[in-house]
């Protein structure tokens, strides 16, 4: 249903600003941090991992993307012989407006994942139904998501 799927995102970008549902998810965020994390619209233009890697630490994300990094583990039971090997830990969000080559820089990084603001969905926001992942957002596509939900 349309109306449900609406309110199923509108409560999971809600649940990105809260930040004691971000640290009970198993995110790693600093103390004085406020969330959301609003960035400016140049990371969009970042090509290789080594530079995104660079920007997210000093967002103080460094020991959330080694945390993902080092979560990859191997699945119990028969799910391993079915092409299902490895689970992997979910790190930050990356919400962009345009696409100008951080898809690609992210790639590299385990766990990271990026999204355009029109392609946003419940299970990139809050994936196996727990609300809360720590996202970073881009200028743009922050003011272009207070036109897309008008209340």
């Amino acid at each position: 249903n349309k109306k449900e799927r609406k309110l199923a995102i509108r409560s999971a970008i809600a649940a990105t600003a809260q930040k004691d549902m971000v640290q009970r998810r198993g995110h790693m965020v600093d103390e004085p941090k406020h969330l959301p994390l609003v960035v400016e619209d140049s990371v969009e233009d970042v090509k290789n991992t080594k530079t995104l890697k660079k920007i997210l630490s000093t967002l103080g994300l460094g020991a959330e993307v080694s945390r993902v990094e080092e979560g990859r583990s191997i699945r119990a039971g028969k799910g391993k012989l079915r092409g299902r090997r490895f689970k992997q830990r979910r790190g930050p969000l990356l919400v962009v407006n345009e696409d100008r080559g951080i898809r690609r820089a992210a790639s590299n990084i385990p766990g990271v994942d990026v999204s355009l603001v029109d392609r946003l969905n419940a299970e990139l926001l809050a994936p196996g139904t727990h609300a809360g992942r720590l996202t970073v957002w881009s200028e743009a596509a922050f003011k272009k998501l207070e036109g897309m939900f008008p209340s």
